[in-house]
């Protein structure tokens, strides 16, 4: 199968970050020519007057709670998840936890972003990886790990040995499926709800079947607090102390770090993933991103989880990522070239698939975004910077085409994977039955 894009002005992300006029040719899942590419193809899409760019990567998402959405506002994060996500999370059955995951890759792929890293509850992942393996979404995904807490409740609270074990039996069976699209990581949820065993048998599991590691960390400050008193360390130094910092862990949110817990991530090269909008709705705080970024951070962005947000747009995370550092920092922080490449590149590095996704070049996986800012408020364009347009201006609507591994998951608006009706009825059928069950009144 070949598809060819015509006429398109191509971001391409690539060492020169340039951008040019012409055709992307596609083949077998690649990018095979750029420029002046040739003249068929299986398949014509005319890009004339409108943006190729690589598909946005969000290596930290939650479709299990996509179903979620408007059920938990107005809380900050230990609350949020006490009193509403986790009793949300443990009344999910197979159909709910599938029809999350599909409502949240609609909305994806609808918003251009290509590929992520997501984290799943701790039940019924199998059915979840299902959905992810349907929709043709690029993904590392796994089944959160939680054997720790007096406020986790029944439903979600699991032994060290099964969670290990249900962990490892997902991972023989999904990690590299449909050719290297999918793949596993360990999922323990953050320091709180994990006991030091698990943890550390996580980090030998991962380096035994050289996978990732995806966690959250330093997000609240209360969070913080009680990985001090139960460990007498700050989270970053204890998961260090513990040998799982490095380039295979991905940390989500590190909003209250200090200068020696930096100093682990940049050294270690562990990944950290930027939440801006979620940071702000549960009044988490906001990370110094540009601290990091000027101590050689690797750095990512993403929406996280549809009810902290409400939505999982990463055109308003790059917006949002530029916009809330200007007032601490100054206007010429975080440019908008710098929050593109964290969105794009950033987000392939975090998934350690830099080589194959993130730009766009000759050799690379053919994921990327087709935009049309032909719109009242992105014009006009004379004159302007087109990552600024990106950035500041672009909307997830004006999203036209989404192209994985060479598969059109999105064309002219319509989703070709997933049955976008169907599954919105469906949400508000789960939504009643699971927050019945779960004793929750929206």
């Amino acid at each position: 199968m070949s598809t060819l894009i015509k006429n398109g002005t191509i971001v391409t992300m690539n060492a020169e970050r340039e951008v040019l006029q012409g055709d992307i040719y596609i083949k077998e899942g690649r990018i095979v020519e750029i420029g002046n590419a040739r003249d068929t193809a299986d398949e014509i899409i005319d890009a004339t007057n409108k943006i190729i760019i690589p598909g946005l990567i969000q290596p930290h998402i939650h479709l299990c709670q996509s179903l979620f959405r408007g059920q938990a506002d107005d809380l900050e994060l230990l609350d949020w998840l006490k009193l509403r996500i986790w009793p949300l999370e443990g009344a999910h059955d197979q159909e709910s936890i599938r029809t999350s995951a599909l409502l949240g890759l609609g909305e994806l792929i609808k918003s251009g972003t290509t590929a992520i890293v997501d984290m799943e509850t701790v039940h019924h992942t199998d059915s979840a990886i299902q959905a992810i393996a349907e929709s043709g979404m690029r993904a590392i995904t796994g089944k959160v790990m939680m054997d720790y807490g007096d406020d986790v409740p029944n439903s979600l609270r699991e032994t060290t040995d099964i969670s290990l074990k249900q962990s490892v039996e997902l991972l023989e069976k999904w990690h590299g499926f449909n050719d290297g699209l999918l793949q596993y990581a360990f999922a323990p949820r953050f320091v709180v709800s994990c006991t030091e065993d698990l943890l550390k048998e996580v980090g030998k599991l991962a380096n035994q079947y050289q996978v990732k590691i995806h966690t959250h960390a330093s997000e609240n400050q209360g969070e913080c607090q009680l990985v001090m008193e139960r460990h007498n360390m700050r989270n970053v130094l204890y998961l260090e102390h513990i040998g799982l910092t490095g380039p295979d862990l991905i940390l989500a949110h590190c909003i209250w770090l200090d200068e020696q817990e930096m100093k682990i991530i940049t050294e270690t090269k562990t990944k950290v993933v930027h939440c801006p909008s979620s940071n702000l709705k549960l009044a988490s705080g906001i990370a110094n991103v540009p601290e990091l970024l000027a101590k050689g951070g690797d750095v990512s962005i993403a929406a996280d989880g549809a009810p902290c947000n409400n939505n999982l747009d990463g055109w308003m995370e790059m917006r949002f990522a530029a916009l809330i550092q200007k007032p601490l920092h100054g206007p010429t922080v975080m440019p908008a070239q710098t929050v593109f490449e964290l969105a794009t590149l950033g987000g392939a590095r975090a998934m350690g698939l830099e080589e194959q996704i993130g730009s766009l070049e000759v050799g690379k996986k053919a994921d990327l975004a087709i935009i049309n800012l032909n719109q009242l408020h992105a014009v006009p364009s004379y004159g302007s910077n087109i990552y600024s347009r990106l950035v500041y201006e672009a909307k997830a609507q004006d999203v036209e085409t989404t192209i994985v591994n060479g598969k059109v998951l999105m064309r002219d608006r319509k989703l070709l994977t997933i049955e976008e009706d169907k599954v919105m009825k469906q949400a508000e059928k789960d939504i009643a039955r699971i927050a019945k069950s779960a004793g929750i009144i929206a």
